[in-house]
């Protein structure tokens, strides 16, 4: 029976009517309308899981607005909001229903999410960013519907950067000999890859939260820094792989890291790391994901004639050589990427390995840019530009493009240590 926004009246109740009696209710009376309800497949999940949304209850093609609320490290309220129509049924399925207007269009059963925009809006783009995993482990979204301007429901949803059983530990120059911080799935009977994962030119431990992620998913992953640390250089100038190693060997040490499957996974200038890595340790580092990817390698960043060294020596800018690359290598990359050309790099990667070597794969989305990874549903680059150095640098690429790309991506990542997993 077709849902008509009133509570169903009751087998005796609708006898009486059939019959041509009558109930106790007064003359007129209208039964009570049934609640509206918020229902969600995974009200708790992973930050990077999808979640499906059902609005029930109302009237048939009612006009509902549906509003995301979260906070960010710096207690900034960001939202989303969209207005739908109901169908017959009383129902607004977001994952296959478009808004009628709002923050984000089309059908986009995560468009609250990645759409969201910060209050006050920032200027010059701002970026989503909660307290780092290792200190809190999940951030909150909530939702509300509203109907003629009076709010019908409210819903929390658990938003997890950590699995149950995941733990984390800061690795540090002292003790270590490298600084980041390596999560760890929970215990199991079987080795697992591992990721060494690592950022660009923003420096520090930015890959955190992809790491915490991975960790999640079941693979021991390490965050790493390599400068603008204390102990570390102060740019992206002179920075030996020497280091990146030390990191790699701690990694495939972990009790549960398979050491026959180690991948490094950079973003932007990182992504020259990481296939140099790949490169000149073929031994220790057997696959790569690299992310808005570089096929050559740079000068310093900001300045300095050298970014990267190798047994003292600078690593000569110009192409990166891949003839000794013995895993696979994902390269991912946005269409419309205006930094520079991580598309065209994507491909020339891709085409610079062997043939009959591993697999190897360029993904090139469109409508995507530098922001093309790494996990999805995040709310990022809120206006097209961002200021440094005196002057605007684009990103490229649309909200929308870049969210889809993520979600796309990362499915592929995902997939890639499976089947390393699995062989």
């Amino acid at each position: 029976m077709a849902r008509t926004g009133w509570v169903r009246l009751s087998v005796a109740a609708l006898v009486l009517v059939l019959a041509g009696g009558c109930t106790d209710a007064p003359d007129g009376a209208r039964p009570a309308p049934h609640p509206v309800s918020i229902e969600a497949d995974h009200p708790d999940a992973l930050a990077d899981q999808a979640v499906r949304l059902r609005i029930t209850g109302l009237e048939p093609q009612a006009e509902v607005t549906v509003t995301a609320r979260t906070t960010d490290y710096l207690d900034t309220t960001w939202q989303a909001q969209a207005t739908f129509v109901a169908d017959q049924q009383g129902t607004v399925d977001l994952s296959t229903t478009a808004p009628r207007s709002g923050s984000y269009q089309g059908v986009d059963g995560m468009g609250l999410f990645w759409a969201m925009n910060p209050s006050p809006a920032e200027a010059d783009g701002a970026y989503f960013i909660t307290r780092y995993p290792q200190l809190e482990g999940s951030y909150q979204v909530h939702l509300t519907v509203d109907t003629g301007g009076r709010q019908q429901a409210a819903r929390a949803l658990e938003r997890r950067w950590t699995a149950t059983g995941v733990t984390a530990r800061r690795l540090t120059l002292a003790a270590d000999g490298v600084t980041g911080e390596l999560f760890r799935p929970p215990p199991g009977p079987a080795r697992r890859p591992a990721v060494l994962v690592f950022g660009g030119s923003e420096g520090g431990t930015s890959q955190n939260f992809t790491a915490a992620l991975l960790a999640s998913h079941g693979y021991p992953a390490l965050s790493l820094g390599y400068f603008a640390l204390p102990g570390l250089p102060p740019t992206l100038q002179d920075v030996p792989l020497e280091y990146f190693a030390t990191a790699a060997r701690l990694l495939a040490a972990e009790t549960g890291a398979d050491p026959a499957r180690l991948l490094a996974m950079g973003y932007s200038r990182g992504s020259e790391a990481a296939l140099l890595l790949a490169q000149h340790y073929p031994d220790l580092v057997h696959g790569t994901v690299v992310y808005a990817p570089a096929a050559r390698v740079h000068a310093g960043f900001p300045s300095g004639p050298t970014a990267w060294t190798l047994g003292g020596a600078p690593v000569p800018t110009g192409t990166i050589p891949l003839d000794r690359v013995t895993g696979p290598v994902l390269a991912i990359a946005g269409a419309d990427d205006e930094l520079w050309p991580s598309a065209d790099s994507a491909e020339q990667i891709a085409r610079a390995i062997a043939p009959d070597g591993p697999p190897h794969r360029a993904l090139v989305y469109p409508g995507a840019g530098h922001l093309v990874g790494t996990f999805p549903y995040l709310a990022m680059d809120t206006t097209p530009a961002n200021t440094a150095a005196g002057r605007t640098n684009r990103y490229g690429g649309t909200r929308a493009g870049n969210a889809a790309a993520q979600a796309a991506g990362w499915r592929q990542v995902l997939a890639l240590l499976a089947g390393l997993r699995s062989g």
